[in-house]
């Protein structure tokens, strides 16, 4: 299976929202909506209630909420097709879950630098997906630290079929390599966004993720 390049949309507001979105929808087939509370952020993104996407595109929302259940009933309304919260979060994951589930949504889990893949293990069964995270929370940008491929590891170890998204410093130099190590989707934020002409960035990026 050839892996995902997921353009990443990051906006404190409507206007940058559309913006950013803009920039990538004539190429992109799946993007990446950030939305975040300011607490397990260091600022507050745009609300969830602003949140869009064209119906040809694949949408995954990831909510960077310290409380991300309390926005459950926002998040399923939306009907994305894949919700990423974060173990650093909290509240009844297993409940917010099996509603996803029952709305057709698939669940993902964002693990941090410092957060070890065993938090997860005991719900990994109601996992569709696992966010690793190198980059900072609500920013572009970010370093691809690969030793945090061990955890893909462990994580594939665990349930083979899960499917394996990473962000931060995603970029044609490290694509291979994420690769390599289990990675399928390539979230990409500021090295789509920040490009001159974001069509090329991502079609260098698809080449080196997939060696072709």
């Amino acid at each position: 299976m050839k892996p995902d390049i997921c353009p990443a949309i990051t906006a404190h507001n409507p206007s940058e929202f559309r913006q950013q979105l803009a920039r990538v929808i004539p190429f992109a087939r799946r993007v990446h909506l950030d939305v975040s509370d300011g607490k397990l952020t260091p600022e507050k993104l745009m609300d969830i209630s602003d949140v869009w996407w064209p119906a040809n595109i694949r949408a995954d929302i990831h909510a960077m909420f310290e409380q991300p259940f309390d926005h459950t009933a926002l998040l399923l309304n939306l009907q994305p097709q894949l919700i990423i919260v974060h173990a650093e979060g909290k509240g009844d994951f297993v409940t917010f879950a099996q509603k996803a589930h029952a709305h057709g949504i698939e669940v993902g889990v964002a693990l941090q630098q410092q957060t070890p893949a065993e938090v997860i293990k005991p719900a990994l069964q109601l996992i569709d997906h696992v966010l690793i995270f190198s980059g900072k929370l609500g920013y572009f940008g970010g370093t691809a630290d690969l030793s945090l491929l061990s955890k893909v590891a462990q994580l594939k170890q665990w349930k083979p079929q899960l499917e394996i998204g990473w962000d931060g410093g995603v970029n044609p130099k490290n694509a291979a390599a994420l690769v390599g190590g289990g990675v399928q989707v390539l979230n990409s934020g500021g090295f789509i966004q920040r490009a001159e002409n974001p069509a090329e960035a991502y079609r260098q990026l698809t080449l080196a993720a997939t060696g072709t």
